[in-house]
């Protein structure tokens, strides 16, 4: 493991079986873990966690890409610390400058007329705000989304989620899911337009023939690290817009320069949305989304009253707006193209020698290595993968795991992520397939 300069405070709490035994009795048996042995992590420096031992880990999955900047970042923490020890909490009722500072920021941060944000607590809060928007201001109810996708699990962000793994029986009224884009398994491969005609059937035989909108992720996060097939999102924005709805670009994973070739996932496809939603990667661990929108849709909440108690706290706002600035000083983003992209050749020269790696996709610092089988009927690898993360873990590797069949590496380390954490990342990686 790369040598790092800090050592935690000893920890002298509870230990892990204690915590264990609190957690059954005391927290929602839907809590689960990831592995055998669950880690009592206890301290966090930038790209490496501590447990109860003290050992460190190299975090490959950054709070599930959440962590921006690096555990307890200094700069972030000390604005954290300044703003709440002035003012915690007094309702965006009153002016304080924390809220307005970060939303001028963000809003910098976006191309065309994006520029009015509203803040939210998180990802699913977000994203049940920006479809509640587009049906008012559109007057329609039905929204498209895509197959495979997930945007949360609140009633209308589980209705656009299209997983059965992440939706209980429980009405969710006006979605529609579309055909995945998906390169690795999808029909049409990389065809971005031929997956895109599925949305006009959709319009055409399975609504009224005018949308509400369309909500997409650019890199479905969740759904295994899939970033959709090239020229779909142009073609689907183009057939939305003849339907009057609005295209709502789902940014909770990709965003906040992740992609590294870009700040935002959906640039790297060529559209300008017309609402964007936000949140993990924007507090760096701090509970804070945002959705973002221009004037002309944003006036549409005006009809009523829209309130949000925490959306806008300045202990949040403070932290994102901290964000913000060391993205930019440390230059995170380049960080996240430069290594990200010798991590995902590296990973792929490991396809080469192991068989059971079937695909490697993703950009910058969010990247994806799905388990099979057997590569011509990628048959998922749901047992291995858990050997190999076991193995990882035991060598000091922290990682992800996502996909519809829980067998795809899911890659999205803080953004201070370095070539030598890449290199140590990639031996480990080697060493646990191989023991497969």
């Amino acid at each position: 493991m790369p040598p790092f300069d800090y050592t935690p405070l000893p920890y002298l709490g509870p230990r892990a079986a204690e915590i264990v035994r609190k957690r059954s009795e005391f927290l929602s048996p839907s809590i689960s873990y990831l592995y055998k042995n669950p880690l009592n992590i206890v301290d966090g420096k930038m790209q490496y966690l501590f447990d109860e031992d003290g050992r460190r880990y190299l975090d490959a999955f950054g709070g599930i890409a959440t962590v921006s900047c690096g555990h307890c970042h200094p700069d972030i923490v000390e604005a954290i610390i300044n703003q709440t020890k002035r003012l915690q909490h007094p309702t965006v009722l009153y002016l304080n400058h924390a809220v307005a500072d970060f939303a001028e920021a963000l809003a910098s941060k976006f191309p065309g007329d994006l520029k009015v944000v509203f803040f939210t607590n998180s990802g699913t809060e977000a994203n049940e705000l920006a479809m509640m928007i587009a049906r008012v201001y559109t007057g329609c109810h039905d929204i498209i989304s895509v197959r495979n996708a997930y945007h949360g699990n609140a009633a209308g962000s589980m209705g656009a989620t299209a997983q059965s793994n992440w939706k209980f029986n429980v009405i969710q009224t006006g979605m529609h899911h579309a055909l995945n884009p998906d390169q690795y398994r999808g029909i049409f491969g990389s065809a971005g337009e031929k997956y895109a005609k599925d949305v006009e059937e959709i319009i055409d035989f399975g609504t009224s023939g005018r949308v509400a909108g369309f909500i997409s992720e650019a890199i479905q996060g969740v759904g295994g690290v899939m970033e959709l097939a090239p020229g779909y999102l142009p073609a689907v924005y183009r057939t939305i817009k003849k339907a009057g709805g609005l295209f709502i670009a789902d940014e909770v994973q990709a965003g906040f320069a992740r992609t590294g070739s870009h700040f935002w996932g959906f640039e790297a496809h060529g559209v300008v949305p017309d609402i964007v939603t936000s949140a993990k990667g924007a507090g760096n661990g701090i509970p804070i989304g945002a959705v973002v929108t221009t004037p002309e849709i944003a006036r549409v909440l005006t009809q009523r009253c829209y309130f949000n108690t925490f959306g806008g706290n300045p202990v949040c706002t403070a932290a994102g707006h901290a964000v913000l600035k060391v993205i930019e000083k440390e230059n995170l983003q380049e960080n996240a193209l430069v290594v990200g992209s010798y991590l995902k050749d590296q990973l792929k020269a490991l396809q080469d020698k192991h068989d059971i790696i079937g695909d490697v996709r993703g950009r910058g610092l969010m990247l994806g290595v799905e388990l099979v089988t057997d590569r011509q009927q990628k048959t998922p690898a749901k047992t291995e993968i858990l050997h190999a993360m076991e193995t990882m873990k035991d060598m000091g590797v922290l990682v992800g795991k996502g996909g519809f069949y829980g067998n795809v590496f899911r890659i999205t380390p803080p953004l201070c992520f370095s070539k030598e954490d890449a290199d140590f990342f990639l031996d480990v990686m080697d060493i646990a397939l191989s023991k497969i």
